[in-house]
């Protein structure tokens, strides 16, 4: 008796697993790239709000210590520290920073384009001055 049917389930069984596999490093694609952005916005007010406040340590000194925050994307990080007029009289009254960062990737970019472009967040904070 010959069985004609032998081992037909291999090749469908196997591209299931490929197609499962895909779906679950998108998920966690889609995880670490929201973790990532919630983070990026929390550690840059964090560095803003420091900066903006009366008798802060200098810029470097603060950058230095969100880059710690960031962890292993902290290294790659791009900080840029403007300060802006907001009222119009002349003198920086808002402290101005863009952190911008590539989320880890762990699938390929044709399969999840959205979620894995730049991370870019700006924060605007008011500087505090002591009143006499």
């Amino acid at each position: 008796m010959i069985r004609r049917d032998a081992g037909a389930g291999l090749i469908s069984t196997a591209a299931g697993v490929v197609v499962f596999l895909m779906f679950l490093l998108f998920a966690v694609q889609l995880l670490f790239g929201l973790y990532a952005t919630s983070t990026v916005t929390a550690i840059a007010n964090d560095a803003a709000t420091r900066a903006a406040s009366a008798g802060a340590p200098a810029l470097p000194v603060i950058e230095a210590d969100a880059r710690t925050s960031l962890g292993r994307i902290g290294r790659e990080a791009r900080f840029t520290w403007t300060a802006d007029d907001e009222n119009g009289d002349g003198r920086d009254d808002t402290v101005v920073l863009t952190v911008s960062i590539d989320p880890p990737r762990f699938v390929p970019s044709s399969l999840a384009p959205g979620s894995l472009e730049e991370i870019r967040r700006t924060v605007r904070v008011r500087i505090e001055e002591r009143q006499a």
